[in-house]
């Protein structure tokens, strides 16, 4: 959940990481979603080898994968955009100077850029988000990765990694500027699907029971999670 910027940036990662500490502190918890009923769509190819954490830049393991979307790119943006959710900034000198300020100043930023995490080698081919309160601080987010294979319809994977951010820290495995997670990722998953079914944006979903080994782990800053080690996969419903 690193933000920090790098190269010639290193000179302002310095004043970020103050200006974000000095205003940092605990936020509230988002209030828990109802749990979504299972479903009974058909799985993915894709599903069939896909890897169950994303990496840091750095190669240590980092947000772990908890749900993923059967659509084309477009249908993805649409669906997000209608359950509420933002397409994050990237990051940039002007975006991360802003999420600074934005943070010191308690001013809402919508599309506040979000950190670069790995899947299959590259960082995440879209990231979305949805702002809580009136600071970039605190906020609900999720990346996804397009897996290459596709369905009889022809229909990618979105593999995804949804996590609620609660506050601005410095990393304690990096000393980079940080968000820190909620440990209750489950919560988050289940929060982004009904916000789906609420909008109408789904044609159905289902589990992938046992699809993380471990029902406890860290990610790359360090921030313990906790899971029931399902996936939870939506298909998108198409346009009408």
């Amino acid at each position: 959940m690193e933000c920090t910027p790098s190269g010639r940036r290193s000179s302002l990662a310095c004043v970020v990481a103050v200006m974000i500490a000095l205003a940092s502190s605990s936020g509230s918890a988002a209030e828990p979603p109802q749990h979504p009923q299972a479903g009974t769509i058909a799985g993915h190819p894709a599903l069939a080898r896909c890897p169950r954490h994303t990496t840091t830049a750095h190669g240590r393991q980092g947000d772990a994968v908890n749900i993923a979307f059967i659509g084309s790119e477009q249908e993805l943006h649409r669906t997000l955009a209608a359950a509420g959710w933002y397409a994050a900034d990237p990051i940039t000198l002007r975006t991360s100077v802003r999420i600074a300020a934005d943070v010191v100043l308690r001013k809402p930023y919508a599309h506040a850029p979000v950190s670069d995490l790995y899947l299959w080698d590259r960082k995440q081919d879209a990231a979305f988000e949805q702002p809580v309160g009136d600071s970039p601080k605190q906020r609900h987010h999720v990346r996804f990765w397009r897996a290459e294979a596709v369905d009889a319809a022809g229909k990618p994977l979105w593999l995804g990694a949804a996590t609620y951010d609660e506050r601005v820290e410095i990393s304690r495995t990096t000393g980079g500027v940080t968000h820190k997670i909620s440990p209750d990722i489950d919560r988050e998953r289940n929060k982004l699907v009904s916000d789906m079914i609420r909008a109408g944006m789904l044609d159905g979903y289902y589990w992938v029971d046992a699809f993380h080994r471990q029902a406890e782990g860290r990610n790359g800053g360090g921030d313990p999670y906790f899971t029931d080690k399902r996936l939870a996969v939506g298909v998108i419903a198409p346009r009408r």
